[in-house]
């Protein structure tokens, strides 16, 4: 999907409003949970009502590609998640056998 002037695709591929630190990601998931462009902007108050619905227009417009890249935002969120989780877990393990806590998971 070529991307239109009011989105910019940051070097770790997040998809952000330009100018704005807000992701593609979240607009179009409260819209999905039934939001609508009023509420959107409403929620995000720095958010021009012209530009929540230039978001939503392009997303229906590419609604295969954006529910793509939403899908695989979700999987990597989710993939990071267990991977804390695992070594929370971990450290917890560890500290329960009395061993000492690697350096980079001991909280500072």
């Amino acid at each position: 999907m070529q991307l239109p002037e009011f989105l910019t695709q940051g070097l770790d591929g997040e998809i952000r409003l330009t100018g704005h630190r807000l992701g593609l990601y979240h607009l179009v998931q409260h819209y999905n949970e039934g939001e609508s462009a009023e509420m959107l902007a409403c929620r995000y108050p720095s958010l021009p009502l012209a530009l929540v619905h230039k978001v939503l227009a392009c997303y229906l417009e590419n609604q295969t590609e954006v529910d793509a890249y939403v899908a695989a935002c979700l999987a990597t969120m989710d993939e990071e998640q267990r991977g804390a989780q695992q070594l929370e877990i971990g450290a917890l393990r560890r500290r329960l056998a009395g061993q000492p806590m690697a350096p980079e998971t001991q909280a500072h």
